[in-house]
């Protein structure tokens, strides 16, 4: 479990295929992953990864098949930034919402333009997530926990403040990037126990 808090932006260092899929080798030092166990969960741009190999200066972990179809991270090159946060510990603080690091979708930015010295984002999702989507609701793109301002049909607005412009990657969107989509749990469990009722 995680909260779309980011706790640093670490590097792809090097992108490996395997017969699975392929492994990823991210240098995050400032996370110190030496302390880590092996076989923790760690937030890769949103997407929760298993952390293999580690040592002071990062971590690798494995992508299947799965992940690379439905997720960004099958994009990613050798260089790339990529959102950083490891799982929740008991008693960590929740600043974020909870998140589960399971990526619904990928959606996509349709226009971003400055608003003081925030930014605004307008980005699209497929027809089957919009419904999960709700003004004030919450959502994570890429990892970051975010506030949704407004809905319309396909399309939704989040507000990215200069703290998030500058701690995470998100201050790198561009119109036509596409970006990992996890909508709010609660409202997929409401979704479901709604749809189980009739």
């Amino acid at each position: 479990m995680f909260t779309g808090i980011i706790q640093t932006v670490g590097t792809v260092s090097r992108i490996t295929p395997s017969q699975a899929g392929s492994r990823l080798r991210i240098d995050c030092p400032l996370l110190e992953p030496s302390r880590w166990q092996e076989g923790d969960s760690v937030a890769v741009a949103g997407c929760c990864l298993t952390a293999l190999a580690l040592d002071a200066q990062g971590f690798s972990a494995d992508l299947s098949a799965e992940t690379l179809e439905r997720t960004s991270l099958g994009a990613l090159e050798s260089g790339d930034p990529v959102n950083l946060e490891p799982a929740l510990a008991v008693g960590d603080r929740l600043g974020g919402h909870l998140v589960s690091g399971h990526i619904d979708g990928l959606a996509e930015v349709v226009s971003i333009h400055p608003s003081g010295e925030s930014r605004i984002a307008r980005l699209r999702v497929p027809e089957t997530l919009a419904r999960f989507i709700a003004e004030k609701g919450s959502v994570t793109l890429d990892g970051v926990s975010l506030t949704v301002n407004a809905v319309d049909g396909l399309e939704f607005e989040v507000n990215l403040i200069p703290h998030t412009l500058a701690v995470t990657t998100l201050g790198r969107l561009a119109r036509g990037a596409r970006v990992n989509l996890e909508v709010d749990q609660l409202a997929r469990y409401i979704e479901r126990l709604l749809g189980a009722s009739q």
